[in-house]
């Protein structure tokens, strides 16, 4: 529910996010202590703690406010800090969709920005989300970035970009593909 009003519809919980996402923590609450009624002495320790249970690092509360760190669909697009990538960095995806992306490239699709991964991997975890056969491809972060393309820091394991061309994506190892 937290990820759903803060990455995809925070109208509906009548929130506004700010440029870079952030809405204050009380408004969260406030829209969300209705929706249940457990939720009605809902409090920023809960959310906390729901944050730290969670196997991956998607929300960050600082100074009375909270914002998903990465994954928005909403039409107004966040500002996000440009970051120097590592060298490498994973895309995961279905082998049907790998073909046309190897031709293509990257794009963001329905989301904001294209997100790729640390290391091969999560990109495996994500691609077995959206295929049985899982298939991962290597982005060569740095030296698209060296060109000018722009990579911003999702967490530890997710980094973003506008899009990736073709001509740094490429195949898997044998290792990575299954």
């Amino acid at each position: 529910m937290v990820s759903h009003a803060l990455r995809h519809e925070p109208w509906l919980y009548e929130l506004e996010l700010d440029e870079g996402g952030w809405v204050p923590i009380e408004a969260l609450l406030d829209a969300l202590r209705p929706l249940d009624s457990s939720w009605t002495s809902l409090k920023e320790s809960d959310l906390e703690r729901m944050m730290a249970r969670s196997s991956k690092k998607r929300h960050e509360i600082g100074d009375g406010y909270i914002r998903a760190l990465y994954g928005h669909s909403t039409p107004k697009r966040l500002l996000m800090e440009h970051a120097e990538p590592p060298n490498v960095l994973f895309h995961g995806t279905a082998p049907a969709t790998a073909e046309i992306i190897l031709r293509e490239g990257l794009k963001p699709m329905g989301r904001q920005f294209v997100h790729l991964s640390v290391d091969s991997a999560s990109a495996k975890q994500v691609a077995r989300r959206k295929s049985g056969v899982p298939f991962v491809l290597r982005v060569a972060a740095e030296a698209a970035s060296s060109e000018g393309l722009r990579f911003y820091r999702g967490n530890d394991v997710v980094w973003l970009a506008d899009a990736i061309p073709p001509k740094f994506i490429s195949g898997p190892t044998t290792e990575e593909a299954y």
